[in-house]
C-alpha cells in the first residue's frame, strides 16, 4: 500500500524505540495526559447532562409547566379547558387548588403546600404515577379526606398508610371563645419517592373536592388549571396569550420559569463554565506535545540533516513531524473517548455503589434538588470534545515541525 513518505517516516518515529527514554516518556505522558483531559471533560459533560435531564423529566414532570388562575374561585374549569387545549402547544389540561401550611402528628411538625388534584386529570399532566412507593393516587377519593405525602415528609412526621395526620391551615376561625386555628384530620393513603428534596419533603397531595371544602367553596370550585406543553420552553409565551385569550384581567399566568426557572439557568450556565474550564485542562494536555516534538526535533537532527541532504523538502520534514504529533493526539483522544463513554455509562451505578459500601450520601436532597448522581451520554458532546482535542493537538505540532524545518543539514552535520 502506497504511502506518502513524511507519513511512513512520522508513524514509524511515532512506534520506534528512541535512543532518548526520557523523550518516550514525555511522549507517553503528553498521550496519557490528554486521554485522561478528554474522559474528565465527557465525564463530567454527561453527568451536567443529567442534572439538566432530569430537572426537565423528573422535576418539571411533576411541578406545572404552566398555570392559569383567578382571584376568585373559579366554577367552570371545564370551559376554561377546552379552550386552553384549542392551542395546539397543549396536550392536557387539569385543575387544581393549592393550599399551604402545617402538617403534624405526634407533636412533630412538618409545612407543607398541598396540591388538589383530580385523579383521574392529574394522571395526564404529571408523572407522579411512575413514583408510588405505597398506595395510588386513585385512592384519592372526594369526601374521604385523603392525603398522599413525599417520603420524607411521612418519615419526618413518623406515619405511613393509613396513620392520621392534622393539617393546619394559616387562617384563623373567630368564636365567641376566641381565635383558633383551623384544623382537618387527613389519611395517608400513599407514599411517593421522586428523588428532589423540595418534592419529597414538602408536597402533599389531596382531592379537589375535599380540599374546596376545607377552604368552604363549592365542591366543583377550584383555583385554576394545570396545563402541560408540547415544548416546556413555550410555557412563558403561550401561558400568558392563553390567558388573555380566556379573559383580559380574568385570569393570570404563572409558568415552571417563575419556581424553577433560576435551577435550571444555573444547571446550564454551570455546564458552559465546567465545560471551558476542562478544555483548558485538555489545552494544557495538548499543548504538552509541543515540549514533546521539541525534544524530538533535537533528538533527530542528525537524521533530518540527512533527509534534507537526500533531498527532502522543509515542507516534507515540517509533515513528518506534525504526522508524529498527529499520531499523538489521536491515539490520546480515541483512548480518552472510549474510557470517558464507559465512565460515564456506569457512574450513577458505580456512585450508588460506593455509597452503599461507604453508608454516606453524596448528594443531600436537602442541598440538592435530587438525591443521586445521574449522567446522560450525549454524542454530541463526544464528536466535540474529541473534535477540540484533535485540533488543539493539531495546532501544537506546528511550531516543533516549523522549527525542524528550519534545521540546516550542514550545521546539524557539523560535528559528526
Amino acid at each position: 500500500m502506497f504511502r506518502p513518505l513524511f507519513v511512513f517516516i512520522g508513524t514509524r518515529y511515532t512506534r520506534a524505540k528512541r535512543r532518548n527514554h526520557f523523550v518516550s516518556f514525555i511522549s507517553l505522558t503528553s498521550m496519557i495526559g490528554l486521554a485522561l483531559g478528554v474522559l474528565v471533560m465527557i465525564l463530567v459533560l454527561s453527568v451536567m447532562n443529567g442534572f439538566d435531564h432530569e430537572m426537565r423529566t423528573r422535576v418539571l414532570g411533576m411541578v406545572p409547566h404552566a398555570t392559569v388562575e383567578s382571584a376568585t374561585p373559579i366554577s367552570d374549569w371545564r370551559r376554561l379547558a377546552e379552550q386552553a387545549q384549542s392551542n395546539p402547544q397543549v396536550l392536557a389540561v387539569a385543575p387544581f387548588s393549592q393550599m399551604q401550611g402545617l402538617l403534624t402528628n405526634d407533636g412533630k411538625v412538618q409545612k407543607v403546600l398541598i396540591n388538589a388534584v383530580d385523579p383521574l386529570e392529574e394522571a395526564k399532566v404529571s408523572i407522579i404515577d411512575n413514583f408510588f412507593q405505597q398506595g395510588r393516587l386513585d385512592a384519592l377519593e372526594p369526601g374521604e379526606f385523603g392525603m398522599v405525602l413525599g417520603d420524607k415528609a411521612a418519615a419526618k412526621l413518623g406515619v405511613g398508610m393509613g396513620d392520621k395526620v392534622t393539617f393546619v391551615a394559616p387562617e384563623v376561625t373567630v368564636t365567641p371563645a376566641g381565635m383558633f386555628p383551623r384544623l382537618k384530620r387527613f389519611t395517608v393513603v400513599g407514599i411517593f419517592h421522586v428523588g428532589a428534596g423540595e418534592i419529597d419533603g414538602h408536597l402533599a397531595l389531596t382531592h379537589v373536592q375535599d380540599l374546596a371544602r376545607l377552604q368552604r367553596w363549592q365542591p366543583d370550585q377550584v383555583q385554576g388549571i394545570r396545563l402541560k406543553f408540547a415544548d416546556l420552553f413555550e410555557a412563558p409565551r403561550t401561558a400568558w396569550a392563553l390567558a388573555q385569550t380566556l379573559g383580559e384581567g380574568d385570569y393570570y399566568a404563572r409558568d415552571w420559569t417563575r419556581t424553577h426557572g433560576n435551577l435550571y439557568q444555573a444547571i446550564r450556565m454551570e455546564k458552559a463554565m465546567i465545560g471551558l474550564l476542562l478544555l483548558l485542562i485538555v489545552a494544557v494536555a495538548a499543548f504538552n506535545i509541543i515540549s514533546t516534538l521539541v525534544m524530538v526535533v533535537t533528538d533527530k537532527k542528525d537524521d533530518i540533516a540527512i533527509l534534507r541532504t537526500l533531498g527532502a523538502t522543509p515542507g516534507q520534514i515540517m509533515a513528518i513531524f506534525m504526522v508524529q504529533g498527529t499520531v499523538i493526539g489521536v491515539f490520546g483522544t480515541a483512548i480518552g473517548a472510549v474510557l470517558g463513554c464507559l465512565a460515564a455509562l456506569n457512574i450513577s451505578r458505580a456512585i450508588a455503589a460506593l455509597e452503599g459500601l461507604l453508608g454516606i450520601k453524596f448528594l443531600n436532597a436537602d442541598v440538592y434538588f435530587i438525591d443521586y448522581l445521574p449522567s446522560q451520554l450525549m454524542l454530541a458532546d463526544v464528536l466535540l470534545v474529541c473534535g477540540a482535542a484533535l485540533v488543539l493537538s493539531f495546532f501544537a505540532t506546528l511550531y516543533p515541525a516549523w522549527r525542524a524545518a528550519r534545521t540546516q543539514p550542514a550545521e546539524a552535520l557539523r560535528y559528526e
